[in-house]
């Protein structure tokens, strides 16, 4: 193909597309590396929920993660298997509850059963009650260096293949006390984002209690909710938080940061969860 420039495999959750680039110099036709985005339909014990606009990978994540965090189960072991199921349309992800689990007691009738808009929150709510339903307080209320916080904030960069090759998705990562970053999940939906890493991290055994979560978006009120209701105790976002984020991350305990860079960010509630001289050397002010 004259003029095309055929890249490497293109990373999972990504395609390539050809394009037709224009510059001032002329035109020329290329291959580009574009993010996946299918319709994910979310069925538990055969009832429907709702259909999220996801990327295609980590799917088994994703499932444990957002029925943590949308309330369809209350514990890990409450989600007793997964199956993937590709459909001409997009995919299924079946998921088999215990008894006890909320996600049980479905009513086919009066689900939700619209199509999520790049990860949107509200899918499954039927009710203003549902949308803000009370966050329980961050039990380990533990604190970070910023040194930790700005390690953290330089590792995301580089633990983000999907959106290196496409520039299109969102990514949330989990950093220990130092800032070392231990997992990192990427999606086009920034709310998918954060339940496939809630997921692995409960599949890896690994305590989010306390966890410093950094997020490549912005702080919006259901991304505090399933940070809170995962039990961290830090969430620092690359953009800016809205104000009822802020209101639910001061009552649920959550350090909430915004506008998180190396150099510098904004500390929106519970301040005291981070402590340092400063970063680089100058006083924080």
């Amino acid at each position: 193909m004259p003029g095309s420039t055929l890249p490497s495999p293109p990373p999972a959750g990504t395609a390539l597309r050809t394009l037709q680039r224009w510059r001032s110099t002329g035109q020329e036709q290329r291959v580009d590396t574009i993010a996946e985005e299918v319709p994910v339909a979310m069925r538990y014990n055969g009832a429907a929920f709702a259909v999220m606009m996801a990327t295609p990978c980590d799917l088994e994540d994703f499932a444990l993660g957002f029925s943590l965090s949308e309330g369809l189960i209350e514990r890990p072991d409450q989600l007793l298997s997964i199956q993937v199921q590709p459909q001409l349309e997009g995919i299924e992800l079946n998921m088999s509850v215990s008894a006890d689990a909320p996600g049980a007691a479905l009513d086919p009738d009066n689900g939700r059963l619209l199509p999520g808009r790049g990860g949107c929150g509200l899918c499954g709510a039927r009710q203003l009650e549902d949308v803000l339903r009370p966050l329980p307080p961050v039990k380990d209320r533990r604190t970070y260096q910023t040194a930790a916080l700005q390690r953290a904030l330089a590792g995301l960069a580089l633990r983000q293949p999907m959106n290196a090759a496409s520039g299109s998705t969102h990514a949330a990562a989990w950093a220990d006390a130092s800032g070392r970053i231990g997992w990192v999940r990427e999606d086009v939906g920034r709310h998918n984002a954060l339940d496939k890493l809630i997921g692995a991290l409960h599949h890896n055994e690994h305590s989010i209690d306390g966890g410093l979560l950094v997020v490549s978006s912005r702080a919006s009120y259901e991304m505090v909710s399933k940070a809170a209701r995962a039990g961290a105790s830090v969430l620092a976002a690359i953009s800016a938080p809205t104000a009822l984020a802020i209101d639910l991350a001061r009552s649920a305990g959550l350090c909430l940061v915004g506008f998180a860079r190396e150099e510098g960010f904004n500390v929106y509630t519970h301040p005291e969860r981070l402590q340092g001289d400063g970063l680089h050397g100058h006083p924080l002010v």
